[in-house]
């Protein structure tokens, strides 16, 4: 079981104000222990705003030893129905999320309203409109399978992440030490909680005892920033696209005196950004930690200390206690000497990807190992530094894109090739007027549900080609 959240810990919904620590919280843990008891066994999809009542939920599940899937509430009910189908759950919690105003939801009309085949519609006290599998799993889930999650947010029909209890338990206590996360921290949810880093601020915080202030609004919200100060709140946590957003507001550390940590993870962090924000900190006290993580690595990687800006600027760190890096060198001898594909080795690394339910049986595919997919060296002091991606793989604000998807959707409108761009997809238009650009931007943003700063659409006059024919990618990330 992994002990969350231990003795001390408080969550507190900043919409409503309440409040729980203690023998309350654990009267609130327990009462969902309770409910899930009659429930056939086998895992429990968990649709998880940044709210009181499913964070309890999830929380429930956890401490009732069932492996939990991690959903987000804005993604709609026809991707839940999706899961169903693939993964066969015990229950699904969290419909009353789902049909949350302006978000398609169970309480719509037409097919989401209604439960799956061989399911039925439910309200457990403590649970909410839930759908509960009428029977159990023709396979049971592996005893070692403790949470399941998207693969980093990516888009279309992603594969679930099957991480183990001792994994994810292990991930966490490494992350409170690096981050050194005490009692007296309080966090507030910058941050999706099915997004893998934002779940790890929870986790991270409730295991050390901390508070966590579970806010719905985004950095840009003056609201929000009241909660920070009526709270107290030490610790902020962001992608990329968050500090760029902080220089938009503008943002400086000396109107919120209480914000002692910033973090960020999900891309890279240009310089630029990692200069103005560890300097601006620093002359109050403060502290930036650069990460680097995969969802499949449970999920933090590497951390950088605080006190190694600017010396190792451009580097995600040296990897957590208890993890082990090492760099498989290209074959080809491509790159610059040192450089290869980055292996992680540890207790976070995930257990292997789930496709069907059938594979929630499965046990250990990766034996510990975990082939990144990023490229990168390590220096003399062990510190890891990213150079790319293998393969056709691009990031929007920290959500994982495939390329040639991005291709095939805007192929109707104009020839187009997708590159990586930092943290935004970059989509070169063949001879493309600005009502066409603004549809492939549209169409891309709408169909996958990216941020619509996170895609631009640029004209080209031809899209380069190399003598076989195939499109010149390097020379459009060049």
């Amino acid at each position: 079981m992994i002990p969350l959240p231990a003795p001390g810990a408080r969550l507190i919904d900043a919409a409503t104000g309440e409040t729980l620590t203690g023998a309350r919280l654990d009267a609130a843990l327990d009462a969902v222990v309770r409910a899930l008891d009659p429930i056939p066994p086998g895992a429990v999809v968990c649709v998880l705003p940044n709210e009181l009542r499913p964070v309890l939920r999830y929380l429930g599940v956890l401490r009732a030893q069932r492996p939990a899937v991690v959903w987000g509430a804005g993604i709609g009910a026809g991707s839940v129905r999706d899961l169903v189908d693939r993964f066969a759950p015990a229950a699904v919690l969290g419909l009353d999320a789902l049909a949350a105003p302006g978000v398609a939801g169970p309480a719509g009309t037409g097919s989401a309203a209604g439960p799956p085949p061989g399911y039925r519609m439910v309200e457990p006290a403590g649970l909410g409109p839930s759908w509960v599998r009428r029977g159990g799993p023709e396979v049971p889930p592996h005893d070692q399978l403790g949470l399941l999650l998207g693969t980093s947010g990516s888009t279309g029909r992603p594969r679930l992440v099957r991480l183990s209890t001792a994994g994810v338990l292990a991930n966490t206590r490494s992350i409170g030490t690096a981050l050194g996360i005490g009692p007296d921290d309080v966090a507030v949810t910058t941050l999706p909680l099915f997004y893998s880093y934002g779940l790890s601020v929870l986790h991270s915080h409730l295991l050390a005892g901390a508070t966590v202030v579970l806010d719905r609004r985004g950095v840009l919200d003056q609201g929000f920033w009241q909660d920070v100060d009526r709270y107290d709140v030490t610790s902020l946590a962001g992608v990329p696209h968050t500090y760029e957003l902080l220089v938009r507001k503008p943002w400086s550390p000396e109107r919120h005196p209480t914000v002692r940590v910033l973090s960020a993870a999900g891309g890279r962090l240009c310089t630029e950004l990692v200069t103005r924000f560890s300097t601006a900190m620093a002359a109050h006290g403060g502290r930036l930690y650069v990460m680097y993580g995969q969802t499949e690595a449970g999920p933090r990687i590497c951390v950088l200390p605080p006190e190694q800006l600017p010396a190792k600027i451009g580097s995600v760190g040296p990897p957590l206690p208890g993890t082990r890096l090492s760099i498989e060198p290209d074959p080809a001898g491509l790159g610059d000497p040192g450089s290869g594909e980055v292996l992680v080795h540890g207790p976070g690394v995930m257990l292997g990807y789930a496709e069907t339910a059938e594979d929630l049986g499965r046990g250990d595919d990766l034996g510990g190992t975990l082939r990144t997919g990023d490229t990168g060296r390590l220096d003399d002091d062990g510190y890891l530094w990213l150079s790319g991606r293998l393969g056709r793989i691009g990031k929007a604000f920290g959500v994982r894109v495939n390329l040639d998807a991005v291709e095939h959707l805007v192929a109707e409108i104009v020839p187009a090739a997708a590159v990586p761009a930092g943290d935004r997809i970059q989509i070169f238009c063949e001879e493309a007027d600005r009502e066409r650009l603004a549809a492939v931007v549209s169409t891309v943003t709408g169909r996958l549900g990216l941020h619509r700063l996170g895609v631009l659409a640029t004209a080209i006059d031809r899209l380069p080609r190399r003598p076989n024919g195939k499109i010149d990618y390097r020379s459009l990330v060049e």
